[in-house]
């Protein structure tokens, strides 16, 4: 397959290109979107309507995913932007802020819709199997990361890694997205973001046999606080003090993605900014 128009690109996906020369191999083919290999990085091609992501490799319209072929097809990407997609930056100062806004997002998530995987947390309810049979370390994660204790959410991260279906499971981003939130409030150059980021190190080391490859790149990326657009935008609806609406349109944006990645998302998000625990 040739891919000939690119019309964004994250820096993740820009740099595999970059280093492979634009060939890549299929790895997984999927209705909307289709995973690659590009030299030793996991990235994605999907359509104009794609989420932004350090991963991805927007194609213009006229693509079609089942032109790709299955695992192993050879994938040729002919041109892309020079500049890659990066988040706007966070406000200075903004850490205390978000922990606050958080708190407000949490109770309006009822306006969100009904929500699904872990996101049922969000709004006192109890999971779906099999995620309700991991309630307790969801719980200890949120109560780690409000306590600002980076080891206990660690512990209780790695028995979450993995659980759940599909090709990026609800524990995954539920851990992914809380460590997110933690990379967003600590210091980068404080003791407490040292110890964050050892914490989070073990658990992506930890992840590698619990979880598909694809999802543990995802997690990667989420423990070093990068992530699809949606959720940089929460984060900076929230830290910035945005109008609620500009929060929660940036929060329905991040619960569309996949069967329920967004929802285990923002319940992830919402822990690791100490905002779950209101709801137990």
């Amino acid at each position: 397959m040739e891919v000939v128009g690119v019309s964004a690109i994250g820096r993740r996906a820009l740099a595999a290109l970059s280093a492979s020369g634009g060939t890549a191999r299929v790895m997984a083919p999927l209705s909307t979107s289709v995973y690659l290999v590009a030299g030793a990085e996991i990235v994605w091609l999907g359509a104009r309507a794609s989420a932004l992501h350090p991963r991805v490799i927007v194609c213009d319209a006229g693509w079609r995913p089942g032109e790709a072929g299955g695992p192993g097809a050879p994938v040729r990407v002919r041109a892309w932007p020079e500049a890659p997609w990066l988040p706007a930056a966070m406000p200075r100062g903004g850490g205390a802020t978000l922990a606050r806004s958080a708190r407000g997002l949490v109770a309006a998530v009822p306006r969100l819709g009904r929500p699904d995987g872990f996101g049922a947390l969000l709004v006192g309810a109890r999971p779906p199997f099999p995620l309700d049979g991991a309630t307790g370390p969801a719980r200890a994660l949120a109560r780690a990361c409000e306590r600002g204790d980076p080891w206990g959410a660690a512990r209780a991260a790695r028995r979450l890694l993995g659980l759940g279906a599909g090709l990026t499971p609800s524990g995954d981003d539920f851990v992914g997205a809380a460590f997110f939130a933690r990379a967003l409030l600590t210091s980068a150059a404080g003791p407490d973001a040292v110890e964050w980021r050892r914490a989070a190190e073990t658990i992506r080391e930890a992840a590698h046999g619990r979880t598909h490859p694809i999802s543990a790149a995802l997690l990667g990326d989420l423990l070093t606080g990068e992530g699809p657009a949606p959720l940089h935008d929460l984060a900076r609806a929230l830290a910035g003090a945005a109008p609620e609406a500009q929060a929660l349109e940036a929060a329905e944006r991040l619960v569309s993605l996949g069967h329920c990645s967004g929802w285990d998302m923002l319940a992830g998000f919402a822990a690791g900014a100490g905002a779950l625990q209101l709801v137990e």
